[in-house]
This record gives structure tokens, sequence and C-alpha cells, in this order.
């Protein structure tokens, strides 16, 4: 740290509000040290409330010498009202004097307010839901899109979502762009973030790591030459070349637990970017013009930090992974698992982007289910404090462990109707038989898990990361690859894909006892539509639909999406014979056109998020599209 650097300040990211109740309140929030802290509230028309969060309401948790989680969890003894706004203010006691958000984070404030504000919703009236937010990507940002369109709506409570469903590659671990992993590294050297041993690398630790000539835009270098390191190289780091759909960089792939910790803060604060300076690094020669390039993208992505804090502030937020929170890919079949599990190198990438999703997106979402993961993670960070920063190779190992065969990622939030999220990456349903061909989204113990929590409800609201029915044509093409032997080279994951998943996903809407009203919202895919599905000659068989929004800042290749969507439209219209050799034949599938899009035109290519209002049913009354370039796209109903 230099003499001139500017000090560090008390709070660096959030207050994040997470899981929220008329009697419980969920806040994740990162401070440069351990805080004391006063949570107030101001419901409109209630009297205010103090409540000092002592140490069973308040976990600390240190990540680095400079840099403490505050895992916030209040029980409500009287519960809050619901359908109105609720101020709320964290007070942080810094010797003698405590002092507000609008004084440590006045950029979490609303034009003309003194405090954020939440409503807590009496049913799930309204989503606000996205995927995919790559920093680098050269678009606006979603976030920064709805967090305009929420304070339009300051003094209407009745019209805020009931949550923001973040549905997956919150991050991107595995896409990274030479600048912001310079960044990384800066704010791991200004906050001390711990550094851990390595093993299966050519480099012993963490700041070896950083120091190598290869950590910029030429990571897979840093692994051994021998056999394994070469299918590690072609699995892990070569399998993200698409050049059908999209075209991406793992030569940034973040490797150490502080990487990814450094991630988070960069993409939900503008706070640390104040405490950094970034400047080109030593750089191959085909590299220098792209670094510059990136940079300029992310200077935008920068400015655009502060509404994206504010809105995270503002509407209580659920969180689900995907494949670029962890890795592109990520468990796509089982010979990817066996290569990238069989090394202690691509283990460790893995487990410590899994450790960061556990403390910065998946305790938020069902706090007592993964309490005891967190109290292990607690145990590791305190003794990586006692050690001078660095973490314990054995009990990193050993929680590394434990996450990737944890299963209970999925939760379930209770309604009307019942919104259920799942996990569609830690449970797959392997192909034994063929090894190389795409695992199924959820094996059949999941699938029949999901079934048994909708049993005998009228309506239910399903979370999938993927879409559970997509593209046809873009599926078909998949499949040809997947066939092929090649189903990296596409992403070639589907609900689809996988022959007993899909069948058992189909009769699960079938089944007498499941609801008669269906909503899947997804994401991952880079472009979003809706479809009206029913059964086919089932007058009163069950009602779904399918409502895709990706990405929050990603989109698809335009050329290329215009062609996949005329193709689709023309070989898989509703009545087309070419459904009937589709899996899901049984079902009629009806698309939706939005309504600023060319005739005939499907699929709507904008960086934004979805926002959906469900009747009394649970069907959704009105599905829309916040495109962060400033309007909103309806896709009214289609015609049957």
């Amino acid at each position: 740290m230099t003499d001139d650097a500017p000090p560090l300040p008390d709070v660096l990211a959030g207050p994040l509000l997470r899981r929220l109740s008329a009697e419980r309140l969920v806040l994740w929030l990162v401070a440069t040290r351990p805080l004391e802290l006063t949570l107030m509230l101001h419901p409109e028309s209630h009297p205010p409330r103090r409540l000092r969060l002592g140490d069973e309401r308040l976990e600390r948790i240190p990540v680095g010498q400079h840099a403490w989680l505050h895992l916030i969890d209040v029980p409500l003894a009287t519960p809050l009202p619901t359908g109105t706004l609720v101020d709320y203010d964290l007070k942080v006691r810094s010797e003698a004097e405590e002092r507000g958000i609008a004084d440590w984070a006045p950029h979490l404030l609303h034009a003309g307010t003194h405090y954020p504000s939440f409503v807590l919703a009496e049913r799930h009236h309204r989503l606000l839901h996205g995927s995919c937010r790559k920093p680098h990507h050269d678009g606006p940002d979603g976030l920064v899109g709805a967090d305009a369109w929420l304070a339009e709506r300051r003094r209407a409570p009745q019209e805020w979502p009931a949550w923001l469903l973040m549905t997956g590659d919150q991050v991107y671990a595995d896409d990274v762009a030479g600048p912001t992993l310079v960044a990384i590294h800066a704010l791991i050297a200004r906050l001390g973030l711990f550094d851990e041993a390595l093993e299966g690398a050519t480099v012993p630790d963490s700041q070896a790591l950083y120091r190598d000539a290869a950590t910029y835009y030429r990571r897979e270098a840093l692994l051994p030459d021998t056999e394994s390191g070469s299918a590690l190289r072609e699995r892990f780091f070569g399998g993200v070349r698409k050049p059908v759909f999209t075209t991406a960089n793992a030569h940034n792939h973040l490797i150490t637990f502080a990487e990814v910790m450094a991630m988070y803060l960069l993409v939900w604060s503008p706070v640390p970017w104040r405490l950094i300076e970034i400047s080109p690094p030593a750089l191959d020669a085909e590299w220098p013009q792209r670094f510059l390039a990136e940079q300029a993208i992310l200077e935008r992505f920068v400015e655009g930090l502060p509404a994206c804090s504010r809105l995270l502030a503002h509407l209580p937020s659920l969180m689900i992974f995907d494949d670029h929170d962890v890795t592109d890919d990520w468990n796509l079949t089982a010979d990817w698992e066996q290569v990238a599990y069989g090394h202690p190198f691509s283990r460790r990438i893995i487990g410590n982007a899994l450790l960061a999703y556990l403390l910065c997106q998946g305790w938020g979402n069902d706090p007592e289910r993964l309490d005891g993961l967190c109290a292990q993670a607690a145990e590791l960070m305190t003794e990586a404090q006692r050690q001078e920063g660095q973490l314990p190779r054995q009990a990193h190992d050993a929680l590394l462990q434990r996450l990737q065969r944890f299963q209970g990622w999925e939760y379930r939030i209770p309604g009307p109707p019942p919104l259920i999220v799942l996990d569609t990456r830690t449970r797959r349903w392997r192909s034994e038989r063929h090894p190389t061909r795409p695992s199924g989204l959820m094996d059949w113990e999941a699938l029949i898990e999901l079934q048994e929590a909708m049993l005998d409800a009228p309506a239910a609201i399903i979370v999938s990361p993927a879409p559970m029915f997509g593209v046809k044509l873009i599926e078909a093409v998949q499949r040809l690859f997947a066939l092929a032997g090649k189903p990296l080279l596409v992403d070639a994951e589907n609900w689809m894909a996988h022959r007993g998943a899909a069948s058992v996903m189909l009769n699960i809407f079938r089944h007498s006892r499941t609801p008669g009203n269906y909503v899947i919202l997804s994401g991952d895919v880079h472009y979003s539509f809706a479809y009206d599905i029913h059964l086919r000659h089932r007058e009163q068989g069950p009602r779904l639909w399918q409502i895709t929004a990706s990405g929050i800042k990603n989109a698809f290749p335009v050329t290329l999406l215009d062609w996949f969507d005329r193709l689709n439209r023309w070989l898989y219209a509703p009545r087309s014979p070419l459904n009937w050799f589709t899996k899901r034949r049984r079902l009629a599938i009806h698309p939706r056109d939005p309504d600023r899009a060319r005739a005939g035109e499907r699929l709507w290519n904008g960086c934004g998020l979805g926002l959906v209002d469900f009747d009394e049913a649970g069907r959704p009354r009105d599905i829309r599209y916040l495109d962060a370039r400033g309007f909103e796209v309806g896709f009214p109903p289609a015609r049957e």
C-alpha cells in the first residue's frame, strides 16, 4: 500500500437484500473490519424499530486482512407490514459515533430520499428475473435499467416486484477480461485477501500465480505438461470455444478463492474500484490492443455500478448458479466430470468458485440449510487469519470436497404460488453408456423430489436456469454435435438432450396431482422468448408457460440469431409435422411474438430483465421485458 492510497472505507459492498419476509430479514454485506451494526426500520404509518445486531443476528467471517463478510439474519418478534414501503438504515458504530447509509453509501439512495427501502409482498404477484451478466460484454447493464424503472415507481409499492430472481451466471468466473483480472489482483493486494497453496499447477501458490508471466491471457499454460494436463486443457480450458454460438475466453479463468471473492465485490459495488488503479501489465504482442478495448467497455460497466448496487439494496434477491458462476460446461458430461474432478488443479478451481458462491449467493437463499457449510467456512477463514493470511491446505481441501458432494442447493419459497428454484448443475443424470454425451440436467431422484414438492398445489412457479422448452432448431443443432462427440463446442445442454430426464420431466407435468398451472422462468441462452404450452388432446390438462429472459448484460450474435429464428419458424411452426419427431410431441407449443419485433420474429435479442405479473391463480397476466436501452417489450398472448 502506497502512502497516497485512499483510506479504506468501512463498507466495501452491500447491503444486499436477500430472503425477506414479514418475520425475518436476511441481508449480506462486506466490510473492511468487523462492524458493530444497528438495523433501523421505518415502516410507513408504523412506529420505527431499532435492532442492535448482536452475535445471534450477525456472523462476521474474515476473507482477508481487510475484508469481512457480514451475514445478517434477523428474526422479528412482531411481523412487518406487507404491501407498504419499509425504509431501513444500517448504522455503523465507529468509536463514539454512528453513521448511517446516507453517510457511508449515499449512492444507495434514490434522489430525494433519506433511506433505502423495501416492500414485502403478500404473494408472488410480480417477479423481475434475468441471468447472464458479463462485465465486458459491449452492451448496457440490465440492472442499471431496472434501477431507473424502480425509481419511477418509488411511491407506488404495489408495483414493486416481490423478488428479483437472478437465475444464473451472476458472475463469469471462467470468462474474464484482462483489465478485470488486473483489477482483481489489485484488490486482493489492497484488502489482503487470503492466499492458498496450489497443487497440480506449475506454480506452488497464489502469490506465485499472480506474478507468473502466464497469469494474463495464458492461464492454461500453468498446467503441467503431462497427459492428464493435456486432457484437462482440452476439457477445461479448450472446451469454451464455441464457434456456432459464442466465442468465450477461458485464458483468464479465475483460480483462487481470493480471485472469485474479489470478482463478486467488483461486480456488485462501485466502492472497491475507488481503492485501486488499473494499468496494463506486460503482455505478449497480440494482447495489448484487446486489453485496451476491454478496458473501455469495463469503464462503462463501472459507471453503472452505483445503480446496480442501489437496485440490490431495494429489491430482495434470490439467486441460483449456472455454469459460468463456476466454469463453462460445468458437469456437462460424465467424461467432463471424470477429467475435471480427477485433477487437483481443476478440483481446486471448481471448489473455490463453489465456496465463493456459498458465501456470496447461496447462504442468502436458504440460511438454515446452508448454515452448517458456512460454519465450516468460517472456521477455515478464521484459521487462515491466525496463519498470517494463508488458507490451511488440509482444511481447505476438506471443505471443498464437502461442497462438491453437497446436495441441497435447490430451495423453495412458500406461495402463493410456491416458488421452486432448481439446481440443474450438481445432480446430473449421467449417461453411463455414452459418457461423452450430455448428462440430464437433473437426475431421477431430484426430479421425483420436484414432483413431491408440487403435489396438490394449484399452481407453481419453477426457476430452471436453462429453459425446459427452448428453440427446437438450436436444440437439434446441439444434438448433432453431441452425437458427433463434440458437445463442448456448442454448449449442448438442454432438458431434451437426455432421454431419461426429458421423459420424467414431461411425465411430471402430466401427473394428475401436480399443478394445473406451471410458469417456468429461465435464462442462460442470451435471448428472450415466451411460449404458451398445453397438452395435446386434453382440454382440462395443465397449462404451462415457458418465459425466458437473458441476458442481463450479454447477447447472442445478432445475425446468427436472426437466421436461427427464421429457420425455426419455417421448420417448427406449431402445425409442422417435424414436431412429431421431437420429445415434446405430446405438447402444443405456441410462441408469443414480441410486440416490438419485426413481423414473425419470436426471439428478442437485447440486454435487460424480464417482468412477469401473475393473477390470483398463478397464471401470467402480463409478460414484459425491460430492455436496458430504455424501453419495454411486451409478449402478448399467442393466437392458438
